[in-house]
C-alpha cells in the first residue's frame, strides 16, 4: 500500500473525521507522520483490539528498523519505563506499581479530591469565569499524583511545563524539549536520594523498598518509573476532564441531566472516554514478525500505531458513534488501552474525572463557554487530545 499523508492539521484539530476517512478507506495505511517518517497507523476497533493484545507487537524498541519513527527519545535513566517493555521486566515492574492503583486504595483516595476539587472552585467562584484547564482541570490531578509520590509543593509548578515540552513541542522553540530531560534528569534522581534518606507515607518510599522476588528496582528503572508516574498519572485526566466539559457544553441537555442526577456521572465517565478521549494513538509497537491486517501486510520492525480514537468512534462496534450519550452501556472502549498495557492508573484518572464533572456542575449550575467554540484551540500533537484553554463564566 502506497504511503498517504492525510492532512497533519486536520489529526490535531478534528481527527475523528480525518480517522473516519482512513477508517473507511482500510484497517491500516502507512502514513507520513509530522517528523517525515513513515508509520503504520491501524483504524478499526477489532483490529486494533486485537493488536493492542497481540504478543507480536512488541514495545521494545531494539525492535524497530534502523531509522523508523521511535518516539520520544530519552535517556536510560528515564528510558527503562513500562511504555518501552515486555515480558518478563513489564510483567515484574506493573506488578510492583499496581498495588498503588487498586481500586479501593483509589477509593480511599475520594476524600482528598473531593476537598481539592471544591477548594480550587472556591478559587474562582466570586470572579464568575475561568479558564477551566489552566485553574482546575489542570492542579487537580497535578496535585493529586504529587501527593501519591511524594512530591513537594515548591517542585510542581515545573511539571506541566516539561510535559508539555515532551508531549507538544512547540517549532518556535525546539531546545525546550532538551531542556525538560535535563531537568527531569537532575530532579528524580534527587528526588529518590531525598526519599532514601528520609522515608515518607508515599508511593515512590514504597517503590524505592518494593521487591519482586527479591529483586530491587535498577536504579534506572525507579528513576523512570518515578517520570511514568508523574508524566502519565496526570496528563490523561487533564485532557479527559477538559474534553468531558466541552462535550457537556455542546450537549446541554445531557449536561443538565447530569447536573440533576449527580449518580449518572460515574457511569457517564466511560462515554466521556469513549467520544473524545485523551489518548489519540496508542505508544507506538514494533511487529517482531510480518503481521496482516484485512490483506495489508506491515513487515516486521517497521513501527505500527493503533488508533485508540478511530476504534472508539467505529461504527461496526458502536452504534451511532459520533453522538455523545451519556446513557451508552455498551461499554468495550479502548480509550485506556487493552491487553497488558491496559493504564494503570485507570481507577484513579475515572475517580478524578467523576469528582470533577460532578463537583463542577452542583458548584457551577449555569456553567457556560466564555468564548466561540470555534476559537477554542488544540493542544497541537497527533497523539494526544486536549484543550489549550477552556474558558468558561458562571
Amino acid at each position: 500500500m502506497a504511503t498517504v499523508s492525510p492532512d497533519l492539521s486536520a489529526l490535531v484539530s478534528d481527527p475523528h473525521t480525518t480517522y473516519a476517512r482512513l477508517r473507511e478507506a482500510g484497517p491500516a495505511h502507512r502514513i507520513t507522520g509530522p517528523d517525515g517518517m513513515p508509520v503504520w497507523v491501524v483504524t478499526r476497533y477489532a483490529d486494533v483490539r486485537r493488536l493492542l493484545a497481540d504478543p507480536r507487537l512488541s514495545l521494545d524498541k531494539a525492535h524497530r528498523l534502523p531509522g523508523n519513527y521511535r518516539g520520544f527519545s530519552l535517556p536510560p535513566a528515564l528510558d527503562a519505563n513500562l511504555l518501552n517493555m515486555d515480558p518478563p521486566d513489564h510483567t515484574r515492574i506493573r506488578r510492583l506499581v499496581t498495588k498503588a492503583f487498586t481500586p479501593g486504595r483509589v477509593d480511599r483516595m475520594r476524600p482528598g479530591i473531593q476537598l481539592l476539587a471544591d477548594r480550587l472552585l472556591d478559587a474562582v467562584a466570586d470572579r464568575g469565569h475561568a479558564d477551566l484547564i489552566a485553574e482546575f482541570a489542570t492542579p487537580l490531578p497535578i496535585t493529586v499524583i504529587c501527593d501519591l509520590l511524594g512530591v513537594e509543593q515548591d517542585a510542581r509548578r515545573d511539571f506541566r511545563a516539561w510535559t508539555d515540552a515532551l508531549i507538544a513541542p512547540d517549532p518556535r522553540n525546539p531546545d525546550a524539549a532538551k531542556r525538560a530531560v535535563a531537568a527531569m534528569l537532575t530532579y528524580f534522581p534527587q528526588l529518590i536520594a531525598d526519599k532514601r534518606r528520609t522515608r515518607g507515607n508515599d508511593l515512590l518510599s514504597d517503590l524505592i523498598d518494593a521487591r519482586d522476588d527479591g529483586d530491587r528496582l535498577t536504579e534506572d528503572e525507579l528513576t523512570s518509573l518515578a517520570f511514568l508516574i508523574l508524566f502519565a498519572g496526570y496528563e490523561n485526566t487533564v485532557q479527559l476532564i477538559g474534553t468531558a466539559v466541552l462535550a457537556l457544553l455542546d450537549h446541554p441537555q445531557q449536561l443538565a441531566e447530569l447536573r440533576d442526577n449527580p449518580d449518572k456521572v460515574e457511569g457517564a465517565v466511560e462515554e466521556f472516554a469513549r467520544f473524545d478521549g485523551p489518548a489519540v494513538l496508542a505508544i507506538r509497537r514494533f511487529p517482531v514478525d510480518d503481521v496482516e491486517i484485512g490483506g495489508v501486510t506491515i513487515p516486521a520492525g517497521e513501527t505500527v500505531m493503533l488508533s485508540l480514537a478511530s476504534a472508539n468512534r467505529d461504527p461496526d462496534r458502536f452504534p451511532d458513534p459520533d453522538r455523545l450519550d451519556v446513557h451508552r452501556r455498551d461499554g468495550g472502549h479502548l480509550a485506556l488501552g487493552h491487553g497488558i498495557h491496559y493504564c494503570v492508573g485507570a481507577p484513579l484518572a475515572r475517580l478524578e474525572t467523576q469528582i470533577a464533572v460532578s463537583t463542577l456542575l452542583r458548584r457551577f449550575p449555569d456553567l457556560e463557554l466564555a468564548a466561540p467554540r470555534d476559537d477554542l484551540r488544540w493542544r497541537p500533537s497527533m497523539r494526544a487530545r486536549g484543550l489549550v484553554a477552556l474558558p468558561v463564566r458562571f
